[in-house]
C-alpha cells in the first residue's frame, strides 16, 4: 500500500500519540468529527493501526518503521512499567507537577493551580483533565475515584524521560 505524504504525515501522528483516540487525532488533524477521522484511518491506514482489548488506537510494528517516528511511549523491558514518553508540553509539565506514586492523589483542579503556579500558563480545566485521561491511556497517571476523580504518578519521576513533541 503507497501512501501519500498526507497519509504519513498522519501516522505519524498515530505512532506518536499512541495509544489515542479519535478525539485526539480529530484535534491534531483538525476534522470536523470522530466518524471523520475513523473514515480516514479505514480507508487510507487501514493496514497499519489497530485498536486494542481498550479499543484505544495503535500504530502497527511496520507503522512506526515506515514513518521513522519515536513511539509516544517507551516501556522498560523488566517490568512494562513506562519508561520515556513524547507528550504535548501541557502534558510534560503535568508529569513534573502532578503527585507522585506514594503520595495522595489529586483533583484536576488542584493539578491546574500546580501549572498555573508553576508555569504561570493558562490553561483551561478540561485542558487539564485531557490530558491526564492521555497519560492515563499511557500508563503514567491513574486515577483514584473519591468525591472527583483524582490522579497521581504511577512510575517515580525520576524514572520516567518525558521529551516534548511539537
Amino acid at each position: 500500500m503507497t501512501l501519500s505524504e498526507e497519509a504519513k504525515d498522519r501516522l505519524a501522528d498515530v505512532v506518536e500519540l499512541q495509544p489515542t483516540k479519535n478525539s485526539e487525532l480529530q484535534e491534531r488533524w483538525e476534522m470536523d468529527s470522530g466518524s471523520e477521522v475513523h473514515q480516514f484511518l479505514e480507508n487510507e491506514l487501514g493496514d497499519y493501526y489497530f485498536r486494542d482489548d481498550n479499543s484505544l488506537i495503535r500504530a502497527t510494528a511496520e507503522a512506526a518503521e515506515l514513518v521513522d517516528v519515536e513511539p509516544g511511549i517507551e516501556s522498560d523491558p523488566d517490568d512494562g512499567a513506562p519508561s520515556k514518553i513524547r507528550v504535548p508540553e501541557l502534558q510534560a509539565r503535568i508529569v513534573a507537577v502532578l503527585a507522585g506514586p506514594e503520595e495522595e492523589s489529586e483533583s484536576v483542579v488542584s493539578v491546574l493551580h500546580k501549572l498555573r503556579d508553576e508555569y504561570d500558563v493558562d490553561a483551561e480545566a478540561e485542558d487539564v483533565r485531557s490530558g491526564l485521561q492521555s497519560l492515563r491511556r499511557k500508563g503514567v497517571v491513574e486515577v483514584e475515584y473519591r468525591t472527583v476523580p483524582t490522579f497521581r504518578l504511577t512510575v517515580e519521576r525520576d524514572d520516567l524521560e518525558v521529551a516534548v513533541s511539537d
